[in-house]
């Protein structure tokens, strides 16, 4: 990641890289690799963090279902749900940062939207991570 004027602790998704990096003081990052949305449903903007849960539920939102209306309409948390280990919410979207129990995605652009981790480095990400955080989802690299 180049040298960045964000504060330690702020998240930067590069989607076009699929990596997110957590900035750290001294202008170091730690940096995550990532599965990211396929085409069509590739997004950027500014968010924070507004919610954090331990082996998240999961429940596919409705334009989900109606694209893929094989998926169960709930799935409780727990090493078999997509969702994975962890979750970070974005804003009032119906985005996360989370866990997955795929981990051959990472690298991919096959979500429909949020950022997947592998669970031991969502869990990392997760107890560094406070409710609040400013996250930065970027689509190009800065020049």
């Amino acid at each position: 990641m180049p040298p960045t004027s964000n504060s330690p602790g702020t998240i930067i998704v590069q989607t076009a890289e699929r990596f997110l990096y957590v900035v750290q003081p001294n202008g170091r990052a730690i940096r995550y690799g990532i599965g990211v949305g396929r085409e069509g449903f590739q997004w950027q903007g500014l968010l924070h963090i507004t919610r954090k849960q331990e082996w998240p539920d999961w429940t596919p939102p409705p334009e989900m279902i109606e694209r893929q209306p094989y998926l169960p309409r709930f799935m409780a948390g727990g090493p078999g749900n997509p969702m994975g280990a962890r979750a970070l919410y974005l804003g009032t979207t119906v985005y996360r940062i989370h866990g997955t129990n795929q981990p051959r995605t990472i690298g991919s652009a096959v979500s429909s939207g949020c950022f997947r981790l592998v669970n031991g480095d969502v869990i990392d990400l997760y107890d560094r991570i406070p409710v609040g955080t400013k996250v930065i989802v970027r689509q190009k690299p800065e020049l």
